[in-house]
């Protein structure tokens, strides 16, 4: 089976800031949704792996962008499974434009979790197996992002609206409350650059999170979510000013 998959996508107005870029959740999105189309293609998605009580969940990604694509560009994403660790299946990601030069790239740590007790199933305990590769232009990736002293705090809860199948807060929806961290003045001026997300702990319906963040120089904005004292994730995320 052919280890490099491809998916084009369309940018619409869903996938769009006021501004007619792209946002970060659309570019998780868009990583998501070619990741998903491959393993169905590898027959490792959620139709193949639900019978034995897994579901794929997302611990930690990171995304460099070159350019945001733009409302009506048609992207081609591609992806491609790194060698399986002990406990992850790494997963890289490019982005083109139709010209062929690239908009992003990213590097994701995919895991499988037990749907009964919720926890973690390490890839040699689940029979689950996907042939990676190595091509050298991978990111590496990311290491935990600590905590910073707060400037502010925002408080928001899960609702219906944010949930995926697996019954948590979808990982892509997490950027829409970073994002609502700054103002529209702010991301009319500059545009994400860099990208790094810790996924630590699931986000159930009626959970209330406090985003504890800061920017500081960069300007970098760094957010540490918890709920009651438990981390749920952390993210950095580097901007740069639009000339």
């Amino acid at each position: 089976m052919e280890q490099h998959f491809s998916q084009k996508f369309t940018i619409s107005y869903l996938h769009t800031d006021r501004f007619g870029r792209a946002t970060p959740t659309a570019l998780l999105y868009f990583m998501q949704e070619a990741s998903g189309s491959h393993c169905a293609l590898l027959e490792v998605d959620r139709e193949h792996i639900s019978p034995k009580h897994l579901f794929w969940a997302v611990t930690r990604s990171k995304v460099q962008v070159t350019r945001l694509p733009r409302l009506h560009e048609t992207i081609t994403v591609e992806t491609w499974p790194m060698p399986t660790t002990r406990v992850a299946y790494p997963r890289s990601v490019v982005a083109y434009d139709p010209e062929g030069n690239e908009l992003f790239r990213s590097v994701s740590l995919w895991v499988l979790m037990d749907d009964r007790t919720r926890t973690l199933v390490l890839p040699g305990k689940s029979g689950v197996t996907v042939n990676g590769q190595l091509n050298g232009t991978e990111l590496a990736v990311p290491h935990g992002i600590a905590a910073l002293p707060a400037e502010g705090i925002s408080q928001r809860t899960v609702g219906y609206s944010c949930l995926d199948q697996n019954g948590h807060m979808n990982n892509t929806r997490y950027m829409d409350w970073v994002c609502d961290l700054l103002p529209s003045e702010f991301h009319r001026q500059h545009q994400l650059k860099d990208l790094t997300v810790c996924y630590l702990n699931e986000a159930l319906e009626n959970d209330t999170v406090d985003l504890q963040y800061s920017l500081s120089d960069g300007p970098t904005l760094t957010v540490d979510a918890q709920r009651a004292g438990q981390r749920i994730f952390s993210t950095q995320a580097v901007f740069e000013q639009i000339l």
